[in-house]
């Protein structure tokens, strides 16, 4: 069972990635800790380190969806020890992406890490990226 603390830290990181399906990415800005050891790593550019590259690359995520909602997370598994907790779920949700009109599925894998913080989990390291189809191996190309 999780910590109280950390599963509202879960519910937090839920919610800004529902805002980030809608264009916002302010609620994320707010989960992530203030500190420079930040990191991101998303499919819309390289990683980001520090508040400043932070911030960059989740309003560049935003910018790509509209009218968005989450429509699952599955928790994949959780670790905690100390003041560091680490989060891998998969997050289903579906917005429109780009400059398209139609609402298109999503799945994300998504790796968080949360740091304690003045008796808060702030997170300080996500990595996701979409979750793509398994190829048969026949379709690989070998040279």
């Amino acid at each position: 069972m999780l910590p109280r603390d950390l599963e509202n830290a879960r519910r937090q990181s839920r919610n800004a990635v529902a805002a980030i399906f809608r264009g916002d990415s302010q609620p994320a800005r707010a989960l992530f800790s203030d500190r420079e050891d930040v990191t991101l790593g998303n499919p819309f550019g390289p990683f980001a380190l520090g508040r400043k590259q932070l911030e960059e690359a989740l309003e560049r995520a935003a910018s790509n969806y509209r009218d968005g909602e989450v429509t699952d997370v599955e928790l994949v598994a959780t670790y905690v020890s100390g003041d560091l907790a680490c989060v891998v779920e998969v997050e289903r949700g579906r917005a429109k992406v780009g400059g398209g009109q139609e609402i298109f599925p999503l799945a994300l894998r998504a790796t968080s890490l949360f740091r304690l913080e003045d008796g808060e989990w702030k997170l300080v390291h996500r990595h996701a990226d979409p979750i793509t189809t398994l190829r048969p191996a026949s379709s690989v190309v070998s040279r």
